[in-house]
C-alpha cells in the first residue's frame, strides 16, 4: 500500500488517459444524432480537453520527479498544449457552424510538430562521436525512411492532388511531418541514441499513428471539400498521443557499458539504393515531389557521407601512424596529451591537468573479468567526451587512469569542471546484471612560473590525485608540500612490495578467553612489518601503502599462509584454539583469495573449523551479493566467519538472519565505557540477547581493565579479547603463554596499557 501510494502522489495511473479516452468515445457513440450535432461536438470538445488535461498533469509531474528529463518532457508537455488548443479551437467552431480547412486552429497544430520535434532531440542519449558523421548517417536513414513512408501513404493521394490544389497541399504537411518524426525516432534507435525496447517502439507507433489520423483527414477533405472530423480520427489522435505520452514517461534504465554500435555500411548502401529506385519510378503529382525531394536529398547526404568517410579513413591512417590514440576507448593516449600540453605551454597559453583514477575499478576487473571491465572503461571514455566542450582534450592514460587538459589557469573553473567529470561518471551504468555507480579521484595542476613541460603538470595532477584518494575528498589541488610526502609514500610502497617478497611480514597474536571457564579458546593474528631500518612497524603505519599500491592481496595471502603454518604447529603440540584473521572486502570479494584459501587447506590437511575470517560490515554494503556468495563458500567448506567491529556500520538484522554468520565481534567503543557508561552497557546487553536468540557466540574486544572484565561477564558475553587478558605476541610465544595461563601464573598487563592492533 505504500508504494502505492507513492505510485500515486509522484505521477498519474498510465491507464487514466485510456480510460478517458474511452468514456468519451463511449458517450458519443451512444448519443443521438448524428457526429454534427452541437451537443455531440460539445461532448467531444470536453472529452478531448479532459483527456489532453490528464496527459499534460503527467507529463509534468514526471518532469518534477525526474530532473535530468526536465527540460524535453516540458517541451513535451508544451506541444501537446498546443495541438490541444488548436484542435479545440477547430472543434468549438464546428458546434456553431461549418468549418472549412485549413481553419485558424490548423496553425497550433503546424507549430505542435516543431515542439514535437525538438523534445525527441533533446530526449536522446548523446553519442561521443564525430557529429557530422553521426548527422549525416541520421540524415541518410530518415531520408530513406521518409520516402519510403511517403511512397506507401501518400502516393494514393497524389490524384487528389492535382485536383485540390494549394489548400490540400497544405493539409499534407500534417501526415509528412507525422512521418519525418517518426523517422527521427528510428534513426536515432539504429545510432543508438535511444535504447531498442518497447518504449522507442511505442513513440514510432504514436507518430505513425498521428500520420494515419492525418491522412484519413485529407481523405474526408477530398470527400466533403470542407474540415470534417469524426469521432474516429479523434480517437486515433487521441491514442496517439496517448502512446507518445506514455513513452516519454516511461523510466529509462541505465546506460549500458560498451561503445556505441554505428549503423552498418548496408543499412547507408540500401538507403541511398531506396532513393534512386523511388526516382526511376518517377511518381507523379504534388506527392511524387515531395518524394523526390527527399530522395535527392538522401543521395545527396549519402555523397557527403561517403566523402567524409574517406577523409576520416586517411586522418585514421595518419592517427595511427603517430600512435596517437588509444586503441581501447578512442580517445586520444598519453603521447597526444604530452604533446598538445607541450605545445600550448611553449605557445605560452594558460594551462590546466586534470588527472582521474576510478574508485574501485580493480574490484571489476577482479571481480567480473577484464572484458566486462574494458566495456566499462569504453563507456567511462564516452562519457567524459560527451560531457566536456570539444576544444578540451580527453585522453586515457592506461589502465583507469584518464587524463583531461584545458588551457584554463582559474583553480574554480577546473573544479567545476572536475565535478562535471565525476557527475558524468556517477551515472548508473548496467554491468553484468548489475547496476553500478562509479566514482573518481580527481588531481588538478595548473600551470606555474617553474613549469617546464605537459609531464611534469601530469606527475604533479598524478600526486595530487593520490592525496585525494587517500583522503576521500574528490578533488584536490596539486600543493607543491604533497611533493616529499608523495615520494616518501611510493618509496615505502615499493619496500613493502619488496619486504612481503623477502619475507620481512609476521603475524603476531592475541589471545581470546571464554569468559566463563576462562580458557583460552581462539588467538587473532595481527600483521607487523619487520622493517629493516625502522624496527617492527605496527599496522596502522603501512596498511595504508599497501591499499594504494596495490598490495593487500599479496600481503593477505602472506599473512594466510603464516596463520595456516602457524596453527598446524600448535595443533601438532596439543593446542585445539580457533585462529582468527582479518580480511577487507575487496579481497573476500575479489575471487582470487577464497580457492587459494581452500587449495592451502587441502594441502595442509587443517581441520577448516580451526580458521575464522574476520570480515566488516562495509564488506555487505560494498558487494552484498557477492560477499554472501564468498560467506557461503567459507561456510561449505567448514570456514567459520565473523563480523569485526560490530555496531559502527551496516548493523542490519538482515544479514545476521541470511548470512552463514557464527561470530560478533562488539567493537570496542562499546566495550571500554561499559563499566562507566549506562548506554554502552545496555548497548553490550541488547547485543548479547540478539546473538544468544540467533545462534551468535559474542566476543568483546578491547577489554583494557579489570572493570569492563568484570561488567562484562554478568551481561553475557561469550569471549573476552584485550590488555587484559593478554598483549598480541609473536607466535613463538604463544604456546608457553596458554599454558602459563592454564596455571594461572601468566602475567596480565597494566590495566592502561593502550590497545594495538
Amino acid at each position: 500500500m505504500r508504494s502505492a501510494a507513492r505510485g500515486w502522489t509522484g505521477s498519474l495511473p498510465s491507464a487514466l488517459p485510456w480510460a478517458v479516452l474511452a468514456v468519451g468515445a463511449t458517450t458519443t457513440l451512444f448519443m443521438p444524432g448524428t457526429e454534427e450535432d452541437p451537443a455531440i461536438r460539445s461532448t467531444l470538445v470536453v472529452t478531448l480537453s479532459v483527456f489532453f488535461a490528464v496527459l499534460l498533469g503527467r507529463l509534468l509531474l514526471v518532469a518534477r520527479r525526474e530532473r535530468h528529463r526536465r527540460v524535453p518532457l516540458v517541451v513535451l508537455a508544451g506541444a501537446i498544449g498546443l495541438w490541444a488548443v488548436g484542435s479545440a479551437s477547430v472543434s468549438l467552431g464546428q458546434t456553431v457552424g461549418a468549418v472549412t480547412f485549413p481553419a485558424p486552429g490548423e496553425i497550433l497544430c503546424l507549430a505542435s510538430y516543431v515542439g514535437l520535434a525538438a523534445f525527441l532531440l533533446l530526449d536522446a542519449r548523446r553519442r561521443p562521436t564525430t557529429t557530422a558523421a553521426v548527422w549525416l548517417e541520421a540524415a541518410v536513414i530518415c531520408g530513406a525512411s521518409v520516402c519510403l513512408a511517403a511512397f506507401a501513404v501518400l502516393t494514393p493521394l497524389s490524384g487528389a492532388f492535382a485536383a485540390g490544389g494549394l489548400t490540400l497541399l497544405l493539409a499534407i504537411l500534417f501526415p509528412l511531418m507525422n512521418l519525418l518524426l517518426a523517422a527521427l525516432v528510428l534513426a536515432q534507435a539504429l545510432l543508438h541514441q535511444r535504447a531498442r525496447t518497447r518504449r522507442t517502439l511505442a513513440l514510432m507507433a504514436g507518430f505513425v499513428g498521428l500520420a494515419v489520423a492525418d491522412c484519413t483527414f485529407i481523405v474526408a477533405i477530398v470527400t466533403t471539400q470542407t474540415y470534417s472530423a469524426s469521432l474516429t480520427m479523434d480517437a486515433l489522435w487521441g491514442g496517439s498521443f496517448a502512446l507518445v505520452v506514455g513513452a516519454a514517461c516511461a523510466p529509462r534504465g541505465p546506460e549500458v557499458a560498451g561503445p556505441a554500435p554505428r549503423p552498418a555500411g548496408a543499412v547507408l548502401v540500401t538507403g541511398a539504393a531506396l532513393a534512386v529506385v523511388l526516382l526511376v519510378l518517377d511518381p507523379a503529382g504534388a506527392v511524387g515531389w515531395v518524394i523526390k525531394g527527399f530522395a535527392i536529398a538522401t543521395l545527396l547526404t549519402a555523397g557527403a557521407r561517403t566523402v567524409l568517410a574517406l577523409n576520416e579513413a586517411r586522418g585514421a591512417a595518419e592517427a595511427l601512424r603517430l600512435s596517437l590514440t588509444d586503441e581501447l576507448t578512442g580517445l586520444p593516449n598519453r603521447r597526444a596529451l604530452v604533446a598538445a600540453g607541450d605545445d600550448a605551454l611553449r605557445r605560452g597559453r594558460p594551462v590546466g591537468v586534470m588527472l582521474l583514477d576510478v574508485d574501485g575499478f580493480k574490484d571489476i576487473n577482479d571481480s567480473l573479468g577484464h572484458s566486462v571491465g574494458d566495456d566499462v572503461l569504453v563507456t567511462l571514455g564516452h562519457r567524459l567526451r560527451a560531457t566536456l566542450d570539444a576544444k578540451v582534450v580527453v585522453a586515457r592514460l592506461g589502465g583507469d587512469e584518464f587524463a583531461v587538459l584545458a588551457e584554463q589557469r582559474e583553480v574554480l573553473a577546473l573544479f567545476d569542471l572536475a565535478q562535471q567529470v565525476r557527475t558524468a561518471l556517477a551515472s548508473p551504468l548496467r554491468v553484468a546484471g548489475m547496476d553500478l555507480i562509479l566514482d573518481a579521484s580527481v588531481g588538478i595542476a595548473t600551470r606555474e612560473d617553474d613549469t617546464a613541460s605537459a609531464t611534469e603538470l601530469l606527475r604533479r595532477a598524478d600526486i595530487a590525485m593520490y592525496e585525494a584518494k587517500q583522503a576521500r575528498c574528490g578533488v584536490l589541488l596539486f600543493d607543491s608540500s604533497q611533493d616529499g610526502v608523495a615520494a616518501h609514500r611510493l618509496r615505502q610502497g615499493e619496500a613493502l612490495r619488496a619486504g612481503i617478497a623477502s619475507g620481512q611480514l609476521v603475524v603476531w597474536y592475541q589471545p581470546q578467553i571464554d569468559a566463563r571457564t576462562r580458557q583460552v579458546v581462539a588467538v587473532e593474528a595481527l600483521v607487523r612489518w619487520a622493517h629493516p631500518t625502522d624496527g617492527l612497524l605496527s599496522p596502522v603505519s603501512f596498511l595504508p601503502d599497501a591499499r594504494r599500491s596495490g598490495l593487500m592481496g599479496p600481503l593477505t595471502e602472506t599473512v594466510m599462509r603464516q596463520v595456516i603454518a602457524d596453527t598446524l604447529r600448535w595443533r601438532a603440540a596439543g593446542l585445539t584454539f580457533r585462529v582468527a584473521m582479518n580480511w577487507a572486502p575487496p579481497e573476500l570479494v575479489g575471487g582470487a583469495l577464497l580457492p587459494k584459501l581452500f587449495e592451502a587447506l587441502d594441502e595442509s590437511g587443517l581441520p577448516a573449523d580451526c580458521l575464522l575470517i574476520e570480515v566488516t560490515e562495509d564488506s555487505f554494503l560494498a558487494d552484498p551479493e557477492r560477499a554472501r556468495a564468498a560467506l557461503h563458500q567459507l561456510r561449505a567448506h567448514g570456514v567459520g566467519v565473523s563480523i569485526d567491529d560490530y555496531g559502527t556500520g551496516f548493523s542490519s538484522l538482515a544479514y545476521l538472519r541470511d548470512l552463514p554468520v557464527e561470530e560478533l565481534k562488539m567493537d570496542r567503543s562499546f566495550v571500554r565505557a561499559v563499566a562507566t557508561d549506562e548506554r554502552s552497557r545496555m548497548i553490550v546487553q541488547s547485543t548479547t540477547q540478539m546473538a544468544r536468540a540467533l545462534g551468535l557466540r559474542l566476543v568483546a574486544e578491547g577489554v583494557e581493565d579489570h572493570g569492563a572484565a568484570t561488567h562484562l561477564v554478568p551481561l553475557g558475553v561469550d569471549v573476552l579479547q584485550g590488555y587484559h587478558i593478554g598483549r598480541p605476541m609473536p607466535a613463538q610465544a604463544i604456546d608457553p603463554w596458554v599454558r602459563e595461563w592454564a596455571l594461572g601464573t601468566a602475567v596480565v598487563p597494566h590495566p592502561h596499557a593502550p590497545q594495538e592492533r
